[in-house]
């Protein structure tokens, strides 16, 4: 694909969104209520703060979700060829999970995964 196709993408895909942007403002319904403008929890009206911290646990918790998530990602097309790529690429998997086993490890001990 050529820089002046790349930049007619671009450029149309820009325009598409203005147009859609423009579209909904212009034929959807805009009435103002103070309602609108207040929080709610699951439909219902809120009870105390609505600005609650969490434990950084969770986060933590999270964290590591994501890194091995990750891990799925990079696994699952390696295991679709694995046997193309050889003894090399096979070694270069097991560095890889043991990099992240080694991190689950010093997680645990850390005492990351433990809740709370």
């Amino acid at each position: 694909m050529g820089s002046a196709s790349l930049i007619a993408l671009l450029i149309i895909a820009i325009a598409m969104a203005v147009i859609m942007i423009y579209i909904g403002k212009i034929f959807g319904i805009s009435s103002t209520n103070p309602q609108k403008g207040e929080p709610y929890e699951c439909g219902i009206e809120t009870k105390g703060l609505t600005w609650v911290q969490f434990n950084i646990g969770y986060y933590l918790f999270a964290l590591l979700f994501l890194v091995f998530d990750v891990e799925i990602v990079f696994l699952f097309p390696w295991a679709t060829v694995v046997r193309e790529l050889g003894m090399v690429a096979f070694i270069e998997i097991l560095l890889f999970t043991g990099f992240l086993f080694i991190g689950l490890l010093y997680a645990y001990k850390k005492k990351a995964l433990s809740w709370m």
